[in-house]
């Protein structure tokens, strides 16, 4: 049987590092989107279980993409986690909402994502 596939962009190498081990650890495949542009296509092509997006920098294309996975029929279904520093309180708050309104399943904070990962995952591919 095939492993669940994650497909996850990250700015952040060391907090990326940490997701793909602890991704590992829970029995999951990882594909590493390094192309912002092309997260959309990869998710179309390659049909994960979930896919995790740093909100940093690139918070503002990150949510265009989000949006572009919410619209279309292919992907809508997908469970996304978005994840931000919680470095600066105030841009974070920022990122959280940011994320929440372009339709990010969850968003957390990236210590209590690398801390808790397979309990964000469980709830994140919860069903309703």
């Amino acid at each position: 049987m095939t492993k669940a596939l994650a497909l996850i962009f990250y700015e952040n190498l060391l907090t990326g590092n940490q997701l793909l081990n602890r991704l590992a650890d829970l029995d999951y495949r990882t594909l590493v989107a390094g192309d912002l542009g092309r997260l959309h296509d990869q998710a179309l092509r390659e049909k994960p279980i979930v896919i995790i997006v740093e909100l940093g920098a690139l918070g503002e294309r990150v949510c265009g993409v989000i949006r572009g996975l919410r619209s279309t029929p292919d992907t809508q279904h997908i469970p996304i986690v978005g994840y931000a520093s919680q470095q600066n309180p105030k841009e974070a708050a920022h990122a959280v909402a940011q994320g929440q309104a372009a339709g990010a399943t969850l968003v957390v904070g990236e210590g209590a994502l690398v801390a808790h990962l397979g309990q964000v995952l469980d709830q994140a591919l919860r069903v309703d």
